[in-house]
């Protein structure tokens, strides 16, 4: 009779046990925290900064035309639903929306691509849908007919037609101001001001027809936006538009406007802060490593991290073994990918890159050393 009830209280001891156990499974830390708030975001954007640097263009926008070919075989290796880790501007939403991240650092050494990514943060919490937002942007009026049903190219095909509006420029510009400033609480300094209104104003004068060189040659830059030259950029006709109708090599629009769900997904980021802009050196050894500290303390791992072609300049600069040293901290796995685009040499100075590319981030790496 004293084994039975043993052997019962055994069993109540396993079932409970396991329960628990489970419990504590379900419970662990999630890939990313579910929001950020307004003192959490700007601290992790100013802490994990270094100081501000310069590049050859201020880059409002991608002059990559084939930067959506990667994304069918890259989520075919990299796993959704995870951190991403990127450099530049608009391309990142479109990388972000397609693998579904759960949170976003975005770093660069021009302290302006950080002003740009708060202006673009204060846009997507103002609209409602892709046609305001692109209203919004460019400082063009809505044309009629557009909803949430309509394409990219009809979107743009309108908004190409319309006129920049210099009383809805001023409106808007006060708009993101004061979301950022007076909703978030941001304590954004006359420079950042000066480097959004910058960047706002060149999408106005340009409009959708924007492309890589075209805030470089009107005028000139203020300093906060580490600019130094211009007509770099291999325009190759590239445009806002053009960009924002392509597709990535199967015929379909990946773009983050080729829908209100891409859209709606990158807006959902921006709204609970968890589109981090950062100014980082990727040969620097503050950035990348305090990204990596701060994501290895929340158990989260990195899907992917979009480079574009500055790994040439650190080749150039002899800063690749510090950027490796530093890449190699970020928690990753076996999926975890590099996405590179442009010409110029590999991580390894190998072949050149020819327009996008995908890459195992642990295997390049693996030689690599914290240090």
């Amino acid at each position: 009779m004293k084994s039975h009830k043993f052997l019962v209280l055994a069993v109540l001891i396993v079932a409970v046990t396991g329960t628990l156990t489970f419990g504590l499974r379900t419970q662990a830390a999630p890939p990313a925290p579910d929001k950020l708030t307004d003192q959490q975001f700007w601290s992790f954007s100013k802490d994990w900064s270094e100081e501000d640097g310069v590049f050859r263009s201020d880059n409002l926008l991608s002059n990559e035309t084939s930067f959506q070919y990667i994304i069918p075989p890259l989520l075919k290796t990299a796993k959704q639903g995870r951190v991403y880790v990127g450099v530049g501007p608009e391309q990142n939403f479109t990388y972000i929306a397609a693998l579904k991240a759960t949170m976003a650092v975005i770093i660069d050494i021009r302290h302006g691509n950080l002003d740009v990514h708060l202006m673009y943060k204060a846009l997507f919490e103002l609209s409602k849908d892709r046609a305001e937002f692109v209203s919004r942007l460019f400082s063009r009026k809505r044309p009629d007919g557009l909803t949430d049903k309509s394409s990219a190219e009809e979107i743009f095909s309108k908004f190409l037609q319309a006129d920049g509006s210099k009383e809805l420029y001023e409106a808007n510009l006060k708009a993101i101001d004061d979301l950022l400033m007076k909703k978030h609480g941001l304590p954004l300094t006359a420079g950042d001001l000066d480097g959004i209104r910058w960047a706002f104003g060149n999408y106005y004068q340009f409009g959708p027809a924007i492309n890589y060189n075209s805030s470089l040659s009107a005028n000139v830059p203020p300093e906060i936006v580490g600019a130094i030259g211009g007509g770099f950029g291999g325009n190759n006709g590239v445009t806002y538009a053009s960009l924002m109708t392509a597709e990535d090599g199967s015929g379909e629009n990946r773009s983050y406007l080729a829908n209100e769900e891409y859209f709606r997904f990158i807006k959902d980021l921006e709204t609970r802060n968890l589109i981090v802009p950062v100014v980082g050196d990727f040969g620097g050894e503050k950035a990348i490593r305090a990204v990596a500290r701060y994501l290895k303390g929340i158990d989260a791992t990195v899907s992917a991290f979009y480079l574009s072609n500055v790994e040439q300049f650190l080749v150039q600069d002899g800063k690749w073994n510090t950027f490796c040293s530093s890449a190699s901290m970020l928690p990753l796995d076996e999926s975890s990918s590099f996405i590179r685009s442009g010409r110029g040499r590999n991580a390894f100075g190998g072949a050149g890159v020819q327009n996008s590319s995908a890459a195992n981030m642990l295997q390049e790496l693996m030689y690599c050393r914290p240090r």
